[in-house]
């Protein structure tokens, strides 16, 4: 595993570095003016679809809690889709390639899962289906009396 050094240099200086790179050159190739145009577009139309599948995640969030469900897979869903805008608001090809490919659900939502499973923190379920590691398996109902 990398150090943090390393990470923070590779994502705080050499990605905007391979992303001025590749601004530039497409720059040569269209026009700067062309170039400004495509950026602010990639921005707004990433804006308006992170908004539309986060108002989806909030209601999933509202429904699960009203079944008295944790939501826990929806929360990360959220916080993807908090990274995912902010990476379509940066300016840069590869930021917004990136955030437009975790705006499809599916992916996002494997990716989740992946990563999940990879911390242990998914167990599998009865069906074959994956829930929380400190889910309950059931519900045992029953009386109790404190004595003191």
């Amino acid at each position: 595993m990398p150090g943090p050094i390393l990470v923070f240099l590779v994502v705080f200086v050499g990605a905007p570095l391979v992303e001025l790179y590749l601004m530039i050159q497409v720059g040569a190739e269209i026009g700067a003016i062309p170039t400004i145009g495509l950026s602010i577009f990639t921005a707004v139309l990433g804006g308006v679809l992170v908004r539309r599948q986060g108002l989806g995640v909030l209601f999933r969030v509202q429904a699960a809690l009203q079944r008295h469900e944790v939501p826990a897979l929806e929360m990360l869903d959220g916080a993807v889709l908090l990274v995912v805008g902010l990476a379509l608001l940066l300016p840069g090809f590869i930021t917004d390639a990136i955030g437009f490919l975790l705006l499809i659900p599916p992916l996002r939502r494997w990716l989740i899962v992946r990563w999940l499973k990879a911390r242990g923190t998914l167990r599998p379920a009865p069906g074959g289906a994956t829930q929380p590691e400190n889910r309950p398996d059931r519900i045992i109902e029953g009386d109790f009396r404190r004595d003191d």
